[in-house]
């Protein structure tokens, strides 16, 4: 300690020393007395001769000369001149000890500037300059030379330094800040072109602006980061495009990554019709938006960075599809063509245009192009997977990717394998024989069981399909087992776990337990990601019979709704895989639509119908359900209408299919083939649909005929298994 405060005492006398050097160097002129000499002044001939340049010159050789650290030229020099004051005496001084590394020195010195006695004359200065260079004539002299001003904004520039240098975050902030506020006082309408190009004012402003924001996020104080940075870009402070690029980029990662969300910004110079952002990712999205455009323009050099962040912010907000319009808009040769082909393909699988993704990835994957990129494959594969019709085409990319692998990458290998069962899964609903079908589920399963072995059954995707094909396959208890393995795996963090685990146990008729598990994660749930498991709830109560608890659950589910539509509006767009609060209203309206229906009570049912129409009219589920509501009341005619209302609107509509042929057979007036068609089509489309061969057996049935009967027989059975293990809704 004591050779600490040894030290410390040297470094002052030191300073000391210096600076008396100076003070002397100053008075030894014969313009200043033996009163100057006692008293620290801010006036020296520089006020009082500002027609002649020469005291300004030698203050600009003079801080050359100590740029360079040659202390005694620098004072063979102010003692020729003799122009310059105290204040700019230290801001000498406390430069050349920055220079030096005495930190502790420089702010020492720094310190014993008297800002605010030289704000006043340093904003005279800089406003008279601008008014002198806009009005050549009839001007009074400036209270100090802009030399002197550059000189002074840059020591309190290096004070803010040295704070920061000893962590002193705020103090720092705050006397960087007196620079800009300095500036923007005198120059209310921005600082103008080569305004102190002669000097270093222009330089020290630049980093003035540059610097208060990261002195503000050392201090911790997001809030005032965030100002500081609107400060910077709004006002007209004549930064290089480099300068401007480099503070967006800082600002737009801050927003996306500080965790404290900004006020909207207040941007007075906006017209009326210009957007505003309304959060930190909408404004962080607009400025990385703006220096793409920079780099289109060739304003500035290309950084890969910011398209990362950029890709990052769009899809947080859900809008891949703007992220691909990006993309596509820059120059050719910044990106690599395959990456760019792979990236928009993922940009518009996110955004819901499969096909459109899956042609990029067919390009990309051509013969002549790269047929062996795994990642492409990979994707490929999942986006075919996911649609019936394009499974057989999903099957040969996973196995092309599995040829294409490299020995012992376990993790693509699993993928790939999952993938593949995922695809063959999907290819065997379009099995025309049972036989066919059996063997493509078998081998969807040993590929997804091949996929767990690898992983040891600590992939949460591969567990969830694991559990899927099982019940699909009605094998509930082995579906239960990943189902509960996958949940304690994520810890209920997914909501897709609980559903599944739900409608696994409704299949097994254990209605209780599955509601209890919709309990469990709804009190793990954020208020607006419980839509589908409230939904299940109610349907799992309509299957005890609860239909008074099951029209609460429902009204509880509409106000969320209704809560979430007020609170967020049209701003956050969903991602693909997420369903939309109006498709979920939709069918919510629906479901209540036919519990009030199955209470006979037609009003309050034609009211949901009503509300449904509201939000979409050409709907194939609200015309099924007003054709349910007609069979009720015994009107089938209507019913028959309404039915294939639906079916013009969507001819793949199970339901529809299967109450036009009920329909049809209660009538009596069209003939057998007619019923059996659009029940085969139903069964074509959902082979595990108990309603359609309970109808199928009765339309044998009736035939009466021997074949018939055995075929009716056969239909009876596999209804009765199928509704014994069917969930409450569909598993997937």
């Amino acid at each position: 300690m004591r050779s600490k405060h040894r030290i410390g005492r040297r470094r002052k006398v030191e300073i000391r020393r210096k600076f008396g050097k100076i003070m002397k160097c100053l008075c030894s002129g014969k313009q200043f007395g033996a009163v100057d000499e006692m008293v620290p002044s801010s006036e020296s001939l520089t006020t009082k001769d500002r027609s002649d340049s020469g005291c300004s010159s030698k203050a600009s050789e003079v801080g050359k000369k100590l740029d360079t650290g040659n202390i005694e030229e620098a004072e063979s020099s102010l003692r020729e001149s003799g122009c310059l004051n105290y204040e700019e005496a230290r801001a000498l001084l406390g430069r050349y000890e920055y220079q030096k590394g005495n930190i502790e020195a420089a702010l020492h010195v720094f310190e014993g500037i008297d800002i605010a006695a030289v704000t006043p004359k340093i904003k005279i200065t800089l406003a008279k300059r601008e008014h002198r260079k806009r009005h050549s004539q009839n001007f009074a002299p400036p209270p100090m030379s802009i030399h002197a001003v550059s000189l002074l904004l840059e020591a309190i520039f290096l004070k803010a330094k040295s704070l920061q240098g000893l962590g002193r975050f705020k103090e720092a902030a705050q006397s960087c800040n007196v620079i800009l506020d300095i500036v923007e006082s005198s120059l209310p309408e921005g600082l103008p072109e080569n305004f102190g190009g002669d000097c270093k004012l222009q330089e020290t402003l630049n980093k003035a602006v540059e610097l208060l924001p990261e002195l503000w996020k050392l201090a911790d104080s997001p809030h005032e980061a965030i100002l500081s940075y609107r400060q910077a870009l709004l006002l007209n402070w004549n930064l290089d495009a480099v300068t401007t690029a480099k503070i967006q980029k800082e600002f737009a990662i801050f927003l996306l990554y500080c965790g404290s969300e900004a006020s909207p910004p207040n941007l007075r110079s906006q017209m009326g019709s210009s957007f505003v952002p309304r959060n930190n990712i909408e404004e962080a999205i607009l400025l990385l938006m703006i220096l793409l455009r920079k780099v289109t323009l060739k304003r500035i050099e290309w950084d890969p960075s910011i398209l990362d962040h950029l890709s990052f912010a769009l899809s947080v907000a859900g809008d891949l599809r703007a992220l691909a319009n990006q993309l596509e808009e820059l120059l050719p040769g910044l990106i690599d063509w395959k990456e760019r082909y792979s990236t928009l393909a993922f940009c518009y699988y996110g955004a819901g245009e499969d096909l459109v993704a899956l042609n990029l990835l067919r390009k990309l994957l051509s013969r002549n192009v790269d047929p062996k990129c795994v990642p492409a494959l990979l994707m490929a594969s999942k986006i075919c997977g996911e649609n019936p019709d394009l499974a057989e085409e999903g099957t040969s990319f996973a196995c092309r990717a599995l040829e294409s692998l490299d020995v012992g990458c376990n993790q693509l290998e699993s993928t790939a394998r999952c993938l593949l069962g995922v695809s063959l899964s999907a290819h065997s609903k379009l099995a025309v024989s049972d036989s066919e079908k059996v063997t493509r589920q078998s081998e969807a399963a040993q590929s997804l069981e091949t996929a767990g072995r690898i992983t040891r059954m600590s992939d949460p995707n591969i567990l969830y399909h694991l559990s899927l094909e099982n019940a699909e396959q009605r094998k509930l208890d082995t579906a239960v087992r990943y189902a509960k393995r996958l949940l304690k795996l994520e810890a209920g963090s997914n909501i897709k776990g609980w559903l599944l685990l739900a409608r696994i146990l409704s299949a097994q008729k254990r209605f209780m337990e599955a509601e209890t598990v919709i309990n469990a994660a709804l009190d793990q749930t954020g208020k607006w990601d419980q839509g589908e498991l409230l939904q299940t709830k109610a349907k799992l109560q309509i299957a005890q019979g609860r239909l008074k608890g099951a029209i609460e659950t429902y009204t509880q589910l509409l106000a969320v709704l209704h809560i979430q539509r007020k609170s967020f509006g049209s701003g956050k767009k969903l991602l693909k895989s997420s369903r939309t609060a109006k498709s979920l209203e939709l069918e919510v309206w629906h479901d209540l639509a036919s519990v009030y229906i199955s209470l006979l009570q037609w009003h309050d049912a034609e009211i949901c119908l009503s509300k449904s129409k509201a939000i979409c009219s050409y709907s194939a589920s609200r015309c099924y359900t007003t054709g349910v509501l007609y069979e009720a009341k015994c009107l089938y005619k209507e019913a028959l209408r309404a039915f294939g209302a639906a079916l013009e609107i969507d001819p793949t509509h199970v339901p529809s299919l299967i109450s036009t042929a009920v329909i049809l057979r209660e009538l009596g007036s069209q003939s057998y083939p007619a019923v059996r068609s659009f029940l085969m089509n139903a069964l074509r489309l959902d082979r595990m649909n108990h309603s359609a061969w309970y109808n199928l057996g009765l339309l044998y049935k009736a035939m009466s005929t021997t074949s018939a009967s055995q075929e009716a027989a056969e239909c009876f059975a596999a209804a009765a298994f199928l509704e014994e293990s069917a969930p409450v809704e569909p598993f997937r």
